[in-house]
């Protein structure tokens, strides 16, 4: 049996961006680290640099990632362009896109605001019985978890609540529906869920299978630290075939997948996306109301917004707590809905994520000096994003003066000569990773050894490797996990580089 997760291992869970799992039902449940990667070319420099700049060309041949690597690094303290390579080049920023949204948020909803998901009527309640509906309202929360739901049809039992003579609707267009993220996505990858305004456990639920002596036994279910309660709006048969792994089409109402039985073994369990978001919730809310006693009918979509009286209200954590998971996990979910939500609270066209992401370059390229941005999505899911070194870099330098945001992002780990990961190498970096695959950028601030700091943007991408890769590829397409090992070792080199250079 698959264990209960921790909340650490539940965010993780919903990384985003990866370059892929293993191409197996029983693939890892987290995704790879996005990790950093870099190059350079002399810009501004002393005497001295100039003699060793050849360095970093030498380093970027070295890695023979072929593509594009761009960057700009820069004085923290003044600002002063140290050294770049191919700056104006617009690439994919990756999962890097995420620290923008983090600051379009802040700027927009302010580092305290907290979504609300309610449970309210619009009857009267006489000994314990509602007249009318019970509506399960979403408020746009992406941090929204089984936990949660459970809480909450707990203390619609301590209000007396057994029974619901109306019916039981869920309300979800605080925000867009959105079948995906990026439909240039396999249709199983976790990464790449739904998105309303009422949304669960990041939009997936997990698949789990255990082979016994008469087949094997499989659940879908909305599991958390604490519960684990069946999901009826996603089903799952088994296939008799070898490949496809998955598939996935509409049924109406719930969601239907198969899995090949030749990929199996013994047991496993993974997360899958959910393309009902809204339902989904519902669902689960409905038997944590029913193990509480409280009758409720079957949950239906409501698409107005009804006159009611709240019962039980969830908020969730600050703003500033979810962008730091956000940055942290890499969820592309929180990164889609925070910046949905930010464009809906501007007065901008939260219709869609492109028209959204529209909006939030607008207001980069001229409240961060990006230029010409053009984001896609707020996740950086999607590689027709393209932003170059030199603007980000100047986004990461504006976004010093912005109070907090540094301590957002998480340190990035740099390694022994062996490639270990070690807590005492002398450079400190904070940053944001991002991941595709055959991209890989990187963006944050430099302490040197001697206490001088640097911030740096920088982006790898070969991206007509990457247009080679069919979908049914693309979650671990042949020598992925090779160039993006190849990425992260030439980033360290290069902030290593950069730290002896003029730190």
């Amino acid at each position: 049996m698959a264990k209960l997760f921790s909340r650490r291992f539940f965010l993780t869970t919903a990384a985003s961006a990866s370059i892929g799992h293993v191409a197996f039902a029983n693939a890892p449940l987290s995704s790879l680290r996005p990790q950093a990667r870099s190059g350079s070319t002399r810009a501004d420099a002393p005497a001295q640099v100039a003699r060793t700049a050849s360095s970093s060309k030498a380093l970027i041949d070295a890695a023979q990632l072929g593509g594009a690597v761009g960057f700009a690094v820069a004085d923290l303290s003044t600002g002063k362009l140290l050294e770049t390579k191919n700056k104006a080049i617009g690439l994919p920023p990756a999962s890097t896109a995420k620290a923008i949204t983090a600051l379009y948020a802040l700027d927009a909803l302010g580092p305290n605001h907290r979504f609300a998901t309610r449970i309210s009527t619009n009857g009267s309640i006489a000994g314990g019985v509602i007249s009318e509906d019970l509506f399960l309202i979403g408020g746009g929360d992406p941090t929204l978890d089984t936990n949660a739901l459970a809480s909450m049809a707990a203390q619609l039992k301590s209000l007396g609540i057994r029974e619901v003579r109306g019916q039981f609707f869920y309300v979800d267009n605080t925000l867009p529906n959105l079948r995906d993220i990026d439909p240039s996505q396999p249709d199983h990858v976790s990464y790449n869920p739904a998105i309303s305004g009422l949304n669960l456990n990041f939009n997936r639920v997990c698949f789990e299978w255990r082979r016994g002596s008469n087949g094997y036994a499989i659940t879908m279910d909305a599991r958390s630290t604490k519960h684990r309660p069946n999901v009826y709006i996603s089903k799952m048969q088994i296939a008799a075939r070898d490949l496809p792994v998955y598939t996935y089409k509409d049924g109406g109402k719930f969601d239907q997948w198969t899995v090949a039985r030749g990929a199996l073994g013994k047991g496993g369990s993974r997360w899958l996306p959910v393309r009902k978001p809204g339902l989904y919730a519902a669902d689960v809310f409905q038997t944590f109301a029913r193990s509480q006693g409280i009758i409720l009918k079957n949950p239906k979509r409501s698409t107005k917004s009804p006159k009611t009286r709240a019962l039980v209200t969830h908020t969730s954590a600050p703003l500033t707590t979810i962008l730091r998971d956000m940055l942290k996990f890499s969820t592309n979910l929180t990164a889609e809905v925070v910046g949905l939500t930010a464009t809906r609270k501007r007065g901008g066209r939260a219709t869609s994520l492109k028209a959204s992401a529209k909006d939030m370059s607008r207001w980069a390229n001229t409240a961060l000096s990006m230029g010409n941005a053009s984001f896609t999505d707020h996740s950086g899911l999607s590689d027709a994003s393209k932003v170059s070194a030199q603007g980000m870099l100047n986004a990461i330098l504006v976004a010093r003066r912005r109070a907090g945001f540094a301590q957002l992002l998480k340190p990035f780990a740099m390694r022994d000569a062996k490639r270990k990961v070690t807590k005492n190498h002398p450079i400190k970096v904070n940053a944001k990773t991002g991941t595709l695959n055959f991209v890989s950028a990187l963006s944050g601030y430099i302490t040197a050894p001697d206490g001088k700091q640097l911030a740096f943007a920088m982006i790898c991408a070969d991206t007509n490797r990457r247009r080679g890769i069919k979908k049914s590829n693309k979650e671990a397409p042949q020598g992925g996990r090779a160039w993006n090992r190849r990425a992260k070792a030439l980033q360290q080199k290069l902030i290593e580089r950069w730290s002896t250079v003029y730190g």
